[in-house]
């Protein structure tokens, strides 16, 4: 016999709790894009066990669901939560043929990420104001997250062990704590080499080695590197929506630009 709807929500749910693992609020989103199927089989009277969907029936109810105006991100998401829940029928012996492995998600729109000319990129620096506490360090930290096309992870953990001065180049840990080397210009070495000085002269530092600190000594965070960048682009009169992946974006667009 079937299991019917009830009984199979249970059994997602301690498939999903004990053996991926996810949070309650995943799991409770896995569990209302499924309850959404289950509606649609009542109301279009074709009132279905779960076992008994075909790939027709998934067809329909994405018409269905898709007729309230959901954006292409929502039922993207809820095809991927049915998907979940039919994979596991299946492993679960309930299904001999998985209805949902031919569904195809709705197309996304991707927006491009901003990219900053070389010109609002020098009206960036030139609005660092050098004179006041931390203008050396967000001068080097912009040329660092353009010059190198650091993530915002990897540059406020970069470390002073990582930068060799004299070979031109930093090793980056990036995701995975996979090890790369990315070469180095003279000039975000020169301004590097200017933040040091005012980083020795700071009153206490918890970690000599982590590069780029605030002013109690601490390593800095990522939102505060989007804070110093937001700021900047305020006072160049910027009006992009930038952040600091923009200057990845942007290193990496240039790149290609000069071939």
């Amino acid at each position: 016999m079937s299991l019917t709807w009830k009984q199979s929500f249970k059994n997602f749910e301690n498939y999903l709790r004990l053996e991926k693992s996810l949070s309650e609020n995943s799991i409770e989103a896995y569990l209302n894009d499924i309850r959404k199927l289950e509606e649609f089989t009542v109301e279009s009277g074709k009132d279905l066990a779960p076992s008994s969907v075909t790939y027709s029936d998934l067809k329909d109810f994405i018409n269905w669901f898709g007729s309230g105006n959901k954006n292409a991100r929502t039922q993207s998401r809820v095809l991927s939560g049915i998907r979940a829940f039919y994979k596991f029928l299946l492993i679960d012996g309930e299904i001999d043929e998985n209805p949902s492995s031919l569904l195809e998600s709705p197309r996304i729109g991707m927006k491009l990420p901003e990219v900053l000319s070389v010109e609002e990129i020098d009206r960036i620096v030139s609005a660092i104001d050098l004179s006041k506490p931390g203008g050396h360090r967000n001068k080097a930290i912009i040329e660092t997250l353009y010059g190198c096309g650091l993530r915002v992870s990897e540059l406020v953990n970069l470390r002073l062990t990582d930068i060799h001065f004299a070979e031109g180049f930093v090793t980056v840990t990036g995701k995975g704590n996979k090890q790369r080397l990315v070469p180095v210009s003279k000039k975000t070495l020169k301004e590097i080499d200017l933040y040091k000085i005012d980083r020795k002269r700071l009153p206490v530092i918890y970690d000599e080695n982590i590069v780029f600190l605030n002013r109690r000594g601490r390593k800095l965070t990522r939102a505060m590197i989007f804070t110093i960048i937001r700021d900047l682009a305020g006072k160049a009169g910027i009006m992009k929506k930038i952040s600091p992946h923009t200057f990845r974006h942007s290193f990496a667009t240039h790149m290609i630009e000069a071939g």
